[in-house]
């Protein structure tokens, strides 16, 4: 068995093993073919500030797994196992992804490891880790039951993310109005002008780096790198999905959510012309909607504006879905779970991400 970089034609192997892992599960949607190929042919504005190596394991010609050791240029102390796939009952070929691992960050100074991040966050982050028979929200995790056994012999340190499930139709914060006329008097809640994209991403990179400086997987970010991600998005999505909390006309916190696409989407299907026609026609039938990311600055994380971002959210989606699912929440992040134990009807899907200490 040996491990080697790929590169050319190599390339589309890599994609094609990707599908392979997948071709016969009902429950998998495509959703990181289109990051992945960006990243591999080193496209886009992530990879213009990022040591990017995609790496085979083969036992002759048969390809066992894959994966690409990432080092961004604003988190240099860490090496990423990023988009890894795997064939199951392969344990030899993790231990020489995670020894090659060990012996580039050896020679480069570099002192972690992780697995579970593809890049930065907005990729994905985490490992699934629970309820493998179900079709992922668009936007989360998915794999394999077996990926998150692989790790664990090597781990140093496992973080638990977790999702949570709520009922829309059920939900009402009208037990909090009081609190929100407060809230409301003192902050404004708006929807993005997507005329004004390039504008509005600029507040958008902004809220991301104050809210989540010091969180064990983010990476700060550039107005490029988000406007990106977004143009990618915008024939999907409008400015009522970006959701902006406002204090005298500066912003504070933000929401980002968006309808579950993938239940529009075929098995093994991947967001497309096909996903755009039926989102024109057919977006009734979609009944579920995440909430991916929920920020607000430090210095007023206490305030009440994350409430605000609910009720906002909820005047917004009260009568066209009946699901929320809301995610991912470390589980060291206590006001963040409790918001979530009290707002949401349970606990949902469990994620891991791995990190391995690598001493001198």
């Amino acid at each position: 068995m040996k491990i080697q970089p790929c590169n050319g034609a190599e390339l589309k192997s890599y994609i094609s093993f990707c599908k392979e892992v997948y071709k016969d599960d009902k429950n998998y949607r495509d959703s990181l073919t289109g990051v992945l190929k960006m990243i591999l042919f080193n496209k886009g504005e992530f990879c213009k500030t990022a040591e990017i190596t995609p790496l085979l394991v083969t036992k002759g010609e048969r390809i066992e797994a894959v994966c690409t050791f990432i080092i961004a240029e604003k988190h240099k102390d860490t090496l990423q196992i990023a988009f890894f796939e795997a064939r199951e009952k392969c344990q030899e070929a993790i231990d020489l992804i995670v020894a090659s691992a060990r012996e580039k960050c050896r020679i480069a100074g570099i002192k972690k490891i992780t697995i579970g991040l593809n890049g930065h966050i907005n990729y994905g982050l985490g490992l699934l880790a629970s309820d493998f028979d179900k079709t992922a929200c668009f936007g989360s995790s998915y794999n394999p039951s077996y990926y998150i056994d692989y790790f664990s012999k090597h781990s140093t340190k496992e973080y638990v993310l977790t999702s949570y499930l709520t009922d829309v139709e059920r939900s009402s914060l009208e037990a909090e109005q009081k609190i929100l006329d407060r809230i409301c008097r003192n902050f404004t809640f708006r929807t993005a002008d997507f005329g004004n994209l390039e504008h509005e991403m600029g507040i958008y990179t902004y809220l991301n780096n104050r809210c989540f400086d010091g969180h064990p997987f983010y990476t700060f970010r550039t107005v490029e790198e988000d406007y990106e991600q977004f143009c990618q998005l915008k024939p999907f999505i409008n400015g009522e999905s970006l959701i902006i909390a406002e204090k005298e006309g500066k912003p504070v916190g933000f929401m980002l959510w968006y309808p579950d696409f993938n239940q529009l989407i075929p098995p093994g299907g991947s967001l497309g012309l096909g996903t755009y026609i039926k989102n024109k026609l057919m977006s009734r039938k979609i009944d579920r909607f995440k909430i991916a990311e929920i920020g607000i600055v430090p210095e007023y994380q206490n305030s009440g504006a994350v409430l605000g971002l609910f009720n906002k959210c909820l005047q917004l989606t009260k009568d066209r879905y009946k699901w929320c699912e809301a995610g991912w929440i470390l589980d060291t992040n206590d006001k963040s779970k409790g918001f979530g134990a009290r707002w949401a009807d349970k606990e949902y899907k469990s994620y891991k991400a791995y990190e391995i200490e690598v001493l001198g």
